[in-house]
């Protein structure tokens, strides 16, 4: 492609660069849109790993119907591996950055691509905790925009897109269709901002959680039951903005004005029962205990119920978003 891109047709050719937590279930979703896909790590144990867990995975989508079990390997054979981010760029129309979320990594990269990428090449970070529009060189701004995806992301439909401010209008428009033919739910930005949308929303949900643990009034069970039974599944027809339509505006508005609810102090800090979980060195399944004890659990088995009851939640919400309320 020798002019820069100015419609999906235009995308033939993906690399993603970086294969550990996000790459391969990235990956994965774009071979199984029917794209070639060239994957880099510089990790040769990182990249065997990788390779299985992409394997596994379409074997998992098979048993759930999602795709036929002879896709398989037709789908995993669209997936190649090179040893150095020049090969694995060669030709792409589309980069997808996922590397680890450390800046002096992030700028290392960028400076690689800066001196093999042409400029009619759209190149996306995944980057969640950081701006990439100040770590990227000039140069590769006007060609820079943001696919966050969230994890595990062959499952979770969502990623949000940004481009950067010197990027064209089109760039973000044809990586919105390109991930759409991919399966994915895009939510577009109108611009950057830390967090992007469901991070900063869940941060928010965070410091009440802790508010509530840290002073007594509940403790996490409580709370993940009510949250299942409630505003969860109903915002799965109604989202957010949509239910204080149906629950009035009026209403939204009057709960602000007789200050109903009142932000915790302190919101920002540390959370007491978040410090003490790390302190003693419970940090979930990881480690075998969290909020919630998993003694004598098994984790494959755990995370394989997880991803089955995620395939059954995800087909309702796209059946739902197919036909909006």
């Amino acid at each position: 492609m020798s002019k820069k891109p100015e419609s999906l047709a235009d995308i033939k050719k993906i690399a993603v660069l970086g294969a550990g937590t996000m790459g391969p279930g990235i990956a994965q979703t774009f071979a199984m849109g029917g794209y070639e896909v060239v994957m880099w790590t510089r990790s040769e144990k990182t990249r065997e790993k990788a390779k299985a867990a992409l394997h596994a995975s379409l074997e998992t989508f098979a048993r759930e119907g999602e795709i036929k079990a002879e896709e398989v390997e037709e789908i995993y054979g669209r997936i190649h591996f090179e040893q150095t981010v020049e090969e694995a760029v060669k030709g792409a129309d589309f980069i997808q950055e996922t590397i680890v979320e450390n800046r002096d990594a992030k700028v290392a990269l960028y400076e690689q691509l800066a001196a093999c990428v042409p400029e009619n090449v759209i190149i996306a970070s995944n980057t969640s905790a950081m701006n990439i529009f100040e770590v990227v060189p000039e140069s590769l701004l006007p060609q820079q925009i943001i696919c966050h995806w969230y994890a595990p992301p062959e499952l979770i439909p969502l990623v949000e897109v940004v481009k950067s401010e010197e990027a064209p209008e089109v760039y973000a428009q044809i990586a919105a269709e390109f991930l759409e033919k991919c399966g994915k739910t895009v939510a577009r930005m109108k611009k950057f901002i830390q967090g992007y949308i469901i991070n900063r929303l869940q941060q928010c949900l965070h410091r009440e959680v802790f508010h509530l643990i840290d002073n007594g009034y509940c403790d996490a069970e409580a709370i993940d039951l009510a949250a299942k039974a409630s505003f969860i599944p109903r915002a799965c027809v109604l989202g957010i903005c949509k239910r204080i339509d149906f629950g009035g505006v009026d209403m939204t508005a009057n709960n602000y004005r007789n200050r109903s609810y009142t932000m915790p102090e302190n919101g920002d800090e540390m959370p007491k029962a978040l410090a003490d979980l790390v302190e003693a060195g419970e940090l979930g399944i990881k480690t075998g205990k969290g909020f919630y004890d998993y003694t004598g659990v098994d984790m494959d088995e755990l995370k394989a119920k997880r991803d089955k009851q995620l395939f059954e939640v995800f087909r309702l919400e796209k059946k739902f978003m197919q036909d909006p309320v």
